[in-house]
Formats: C-alpha cells, structure tokens, sequence
C-alpha cells in the first residue's frame, strides 16, 4: 500500500473495497498508511465513496455530450485526462485554492499560457457546479500579445493561383470560410451561382464527422460566388459533390508547404480567413456586411434581426470585394502571359 505526498504536504491512500475507491488523507505518511490498512481490513465503517474532482469532471463533462460539439467534448476530455490528472483523486470538498495554484504553477512550465488557462476555466466551470462554496483564487500565466507579419493578400493570391489547394485556399481568403466549412460545402449547395453554406465537417479523434449545422446562427449563410470560383468548382469531376475531397489535416500541410515554397511568412489555414476580414475592413466595408458575409457573431449581430442578404448594399460590398481579388487575379494572369512569350 503506497501514499502519495500532495502539493499541499498531506499524505494520501487509495483503497479498493468491493469494488469501489477510497480516498484516505492526513497529515502524515504513516498516518494515511494505517487508516487506509483499517478500512481495507474491515475494521472501520465505511462511508460510500467522497465525490472526487475527477468523477465531477467526468459527469460535466458527459451532461454537455448533446449540447456541444463533439470537438469542444473532445477537447474537455483531454484536458481532464492530461491537464488536470494531478487533482483528479482529490474529494471535490477537500480541494483547496493551494491546490488549485500548485496545480497550475506546475502546468505553467510544461504547457503555454492559453492551454493553462483553459484547463483551469473548465475546472472551474466544473467547480461552479460541485463545490459553488469553494471561491476560486488563481493566479494565471499572461497570455503574451501574438504579433503576426502576414504577407499580403497579392502575395498570397499569386501562390495560391494555379496551385492543387487554389479553390479550398480562395474560399477561406476571398469568401471568409472556415475550413470546417470549405469542407462541408457541396455543389449541390449552390443555386444560380449562389452557395449556402450549412454544413461543416469536422476531425475528432481521427474521426471525421459530418454536422447539419454551422458553429454559429450567424455563420449559417449565403454567398455569391464569384466567376472564377465558380470555374473553378465546374471543373472539379461531374460526380463529386464536395467542393474539396481533401481531409482538414490534407489542407493544412499542403498549405504549409505552399507557403514554404514561395518563400512566404509562416501563417495558419485560418489566417486567410483573418485576412478576409483585413480586405474588408481596407475597402471601407460596414461591419453590418463583413459580419453577414464571413458569418462573425458578435453583440452588433445578436442585438439585430438576420435581415435579406442580398439587398442593393450588400450587392455593392459584393462587388467591391469581387473587384479587388479580381485585380489581383488579372495581374497575375497578366504577368504569367507576358513571361510565356
């Protein structure tokens, strides 16, 4: 029978008795040794089972399973089973803030600051439920202010253009889609040149999984396609439906290697999207339309009624957006010409 020294100097045992754990804690190696002996010889009586931080977890986490996303659930589970083991044995109505910041000091110098904070926002989600007496004091690592040098959209454009990821990337920079979305996306969702986008699919634990819905209300929407993209999608085979048959992980690294290639700055997949949202806010566009057209949520948004999507203004947003990757598209055919000849 071995006990383990907590953060907090206490000594712990667990014991099995028919089946079920018991968690036994003083102040003393010794101590915890010999109690933990007495109730695994039957000579004490036994309560049933302190509800641990770990069961509490477990039952958070499993009352969310139809709420959220089978991503964020997978997300919680490995945070539970990595990030937050070190409490996992403890009784819920035994944790202490010490523990609490002994746990998160620890965390801090193996994980970055965002993983830290969102192992110690789930416990205390968790902790808000199960122990609502215990106020939570923690001091947390700064998150430090990320400062990307993105290349422009030209730059980018000129290497996307012609390449074998030219429509899923146009689709993130040029429209505003997550990758979720550019892979849910179907020809059949698009009518007379117009693309609903409502289905997303997304990779879980090496599953990829097919939702009916959009991570948002507002990210559910419709988008003229432009010209060029719409050549682009005619040419993808007559009998493939999905504008891309291309796995998120697929995306990612061809893109990777795209910019590698043309010696462009090291960026995400996602960072066209952010781009998308640069270009607008450069055009002038109103935050009424940017929000309608890459689907953003925010108070402005949820203050307001969903109203028509394609009104005289829109139309306007549309083609000033239209007109400037446009341009940039002509150039490139243009220079591409005169280098042939």
């Amino acid at each position: 029978m071995k006990a383990h020294r907590l953060p907090s100097g206490s000594w712990r045992v667990k014991v099995q008795v028919n089946g079920k754990s018991y968690s036994v804690t003083e102040s003393t190696e010794d101590e915890a040794i010999y109690q933990a002996m007495l109730i695994k010889t039957g000579r004490v009586k036994l309560d049933a089972p302190a509800q641990t931080v770990g069961d509490c977890l477990d039952e958070y986490i499993r009352s969310k399973e139809n709420v959220l996303s089978p991503k964020t659930i997978y997300v919680y589970k490995q945070i539970r089973s990595i990030h937050l083991a070190e409490i996992a044995d403890i009784p819920v109505s035994e944790l202490t803030n010490p523990q609490i910041q002994a746990m998160v000091n620890k965390l801090a110098l193996r994980k970055s600051p965002k993983t830290v904070h969102n192992a110690h926002s789930l416990l205390v989600s968790v902790l808000t439920i199960y122990a609502p007496e215990l106020r939570v004091h923690t001091t947390l690592p700064k998150i430090p202010k990320k400062i990307k040098q993105l290349p422009s959209a030209e730059e980018l454009m000129k290497a996307i253009i012609g390449s074998d990821i030219e429509l899923p990337c146009l689709l993130a920079l040029w429209l505003g889609l997550r990758l979720s979305e550019i892979r849910g996306a179907k020809k059949s969702d698009i009518t007379d040149g117009v693309l609903l986008i409502h289905d997303t699919i997304i990779t879980v634990g090496g599953k990829h999984i097919e939702k009916h819905n959009t991570k948002t209300a507002e990210s559910t929407r419709l988008l003229v396609l432009p010209e060029h993209l719409q050549s682009l999608i005619s040419a993808l085979p007559e009998d493939q439906d999905y504008l891309t048959l291309l796995s998120g992980q697929a995306i990612y690294k061809r893109f990777k290697r795209l910019l590698r290639d043309n010696n462009l700055p090291d960026m995400t997949f996602h960072d066209l999207r952010h781009m998308n949202a640069s270009v607008m806010l450069a055009l002038g566009i109103p935050d009424k339309y940017a929000m309608e057209r890459g689907g953003w949520s925010s108070d402005k948004v949820m203050k307001s009624v969903y109203q028509h999507t394609f009104t005289s203004e829109r139309q306007k947003v549309d083609a000033m957006i239209d007109d400037y990757f446009n341009d940039i598209l002509s150039t490139k055919v243009s220079t591409n010409n005169q280098e042939s000849r």
